[in-house]
């Protein structure tokens, strides 16, 4: 074997040849071993979610499970080859080849975690599929929030899992050390923290949903994301703002999504020269007409509820169905126009915008003016 003869840095020719070779070929196809790899995968996953598409688990998961398959078989290989003498030299205690050696593990552990962060995205995924398909929006933040904090707790475990397998560090004693450190940061960050609680008391009190449209804190808008540690809504003036989520707990939430109607006023000033027949025939046409239309005005008074020298007031209050806004809108126009026809239908008189003002000049005379009051 001619190549056996020949030695580089304590490796025969073969072994180099070999290991450079597989480490070339894994940087070559990485992309078409993966996307085989995921196919494999996508298999049983098929069996159990039927509505994920192929194509959606493999665009998904084969970037962190390429880089995973890559970086394990090149650390492997590598791992098989014999460090020569003069590279043993020490770092801080630890010898090259054993830095080099957990340089290479925490690597294929940092990978790992990636692939399972993206298995996370992918249940997420297939979960969000699913809960389109049903009219409550539970199902919606129940995902966001269980996808985030199971990433959190993924995160935690990478770390500690580094920890220990790059530095050997003992978890027991680390978690230990860290309760008390805990305890320091826990003061320190205790709006985090409390922020945090309030996301859980908001998963299980459901008092908004993602989507919903709410008041808080002077701002209306519609809910964007629920987060662990605030909630981010879209505002109608389309900026984006954040509200920690302890103030979306102790604060006044008024959530316009879950009314079960919309109100209405309006209110008519007539002139006290309309004939009491007319102003009782005009009230009985408008609540006719509010009666006609109980498929959107779920409820309604009209009274007469001014009189004055100077002006009537008819005084209308009614109730839609929660309509979104510009159908609101357009219910009210409606009535708007209604009204103003059937005043000028039974011709009759709105009350002037001011008062009369009778001027008196020192003659005893006077001269009729825009108002009822009176000037000497």
């Amino acid at each position: 074997m001619p190549f056996n003869n020949y030695f580089i840095l304590n490796n025969s020719l073969s072994e180099i040849t070999i290991v450079f070779s597989l480490v070339l070929m894994i940087a070559l196809f990485r992309k078409v071993l993966s996307r085989y790899v995921a196919s494999l995968l996508y298999i049983p996953i098929n069996k159990q979610w039927k509505a994920v598409e192929k194509n959606d688990f493999i665009a998904l998961i084969i970037k962190p499970l390429g880089w995973f398959i890559s970086v394990s078989i090149a650390v492997f290989a590598i791992d098989h080859l014999v460090f020569p003498e003069a590279w043993k030299f020490k770092i801080y205690g630890f010898s090259f080849d054993v830095i080099l050696h957990k340089f290479g593990t925490c690597l294929i552990v940092v990978f790992f975690f990636w692939v399972v962060l993206s298995f996370i995205n992918f249940v997420a995924l297939v979960l969000d599929i699913n809960a389109k398909l049903t009219k409550d929006k539970r199902d919606d933040q129940i995902i966001v929030f269980f996808r985030d904090f199971f990433k959190v707790i993924v995160y935690i475990i990478g770390v500690l899992s580094l920890l220990k397998i790059g530095f050997n560090a003992n978890i027991g004693s680390l978690i230990t050390g860290l309760s008390i450190v805990g305890a320091a940061l826990a003061l320190a960050a205790k709006e985090s923290i409390e922020n945090l609680i309030a996301s859980f008391i908001i998963f299980f009190d459901k008092p908004f949903y993602t989507g919903d449209i709410v008041k808080v804190n002077n701002f209306s808008g519609t809910i964007e994301h629920i987060g662990l540690r605030s909630t981010r809504i879209r505002t109608n003036d389309q900026t984006l703002i954040t509200v920690p989520n302890k103030q979306m707990v102790d604060g006044v939430v008024d959530n316009w999504t879950r009314r079960t109607a919309r109100r209405a006023e309006m209110k008519i000033d007539l002139d006290t020269s309309n004939s009491t027949v007319t102003i009782s025939s005009l009230v009985e046409a408008i609540r006719s007409y509010l009666d006609d239309n109980q498929n959107e005005i779920t409820n309604h008074s009209v009274f007469v509820t001014d009189y004055t020298k100077s002006h009537l007031s008819i005084s209308i209050e009614y109730f839609t169905q929660p309509f979104e806004m510009e159908k609101f809108q357009a219910i009210k126009q409606e009535l708007a126009l209604k009204i103003k026809s059937l005043i000028e239908e039974k011709d009759m008189r709105l009350a002037k915008a001011g008062n009369e003002i009778n001027i008196i000049n020192a003659e005893g005379g006077y001269n009729p003016g825009n108002s009822g009051a009176t000037i000497i």
